[in-house]
């Protein structure tokens, strides 16, 4: 009887380590999401929501997993092709896209008004999509923040110049901390089921 208890202690506890283990596992991002744990800061910024033009801060969103970008309504691919592809990802997250948040931030702030911003947004008709537009000096401390680059090439006709920008989503949880960079996004094939189950694991883990 006591050799029987033994071998049957011996057993759970190798169950529970087991068990244990796996809840310990690390997620495999898709090859196209990158792993920020770490190498960057919490979400922060003071910035105008378009559609409302209250004034919104990074605690507005928290509690939803946020996903920042960089972009500009003149731009002629990267931006459009970036929040088609997001539509078609948000999409597959069925009930789970209300955990969700897309916060288009403008790197053109002279031309992206708030109602430019705010119509070019509404052409998506997806709800979880926020333009967010701040003064330069905002923007400038956003972007260096999150080490994303962009630059203004004038031109001779000062309503025809264009800009450049960094075309990754930076992925946050629900508290803010910086967990992964959707780096392929604008790709030709972009893998889209791959980034949809990795957005759809941090919504059900909150962590990768």
């Amino acid at each position: 009887m006591i050799a029987r208890r033994a071998a049957i202690t011996s057993a759970l506890g190798l169950s529970s380590v087991a068990l244990l283990a796996a809840c310990h596992q690390v997620w495999k991002l898709d090859p196209q999401d990158l792993d920020m744990r770490g190498h960057l800061p919490d979400l922060a910024f003071t910035m105008t929501d378009a559609a409302t033009g209250k004034i919104v801060t990074a605690a507005d969103y928290r509690g939803k997993i946020v996903l920042l970008y960089f972009g500009y309504t003149n731009c002629p691919d990267v931006c459009p092709l970036t929040l088609y592809e997001m539509t078609k990802i948000l999409a597959s997250l069925g009930s789970k896209t209300k955990d969700v948040r897309f916060l288009f931030v403008t790197v053109d702030p002279l031309r992206d008004t708030l109602p430019v911003l705010a119509k070019y947004i509404g052409l998506y008709h997806t709800p979880e999509f926020i333009g967010l537009r701040g003064s330069n000096a905002e923007l400038q401390a956003l972007a260096s923040r999150f080490h994303a680059g962009y630059s203004v090439h004038p031109s001779a006709n000062p309503a025809d110049y264009t800009v450049t920008h960094t075309a990754a989503a930076y992925v946050f949880n629900r508290r803010g901390k910086a967990e992964f960079i959707c780096a392929g996004l604008s790709a030709t094939s972009p893998d889209l089921a791959g980034i949809a189950k990795d957005l759809r694991h941090l919504i059900a883990t909150d962590s990768i």
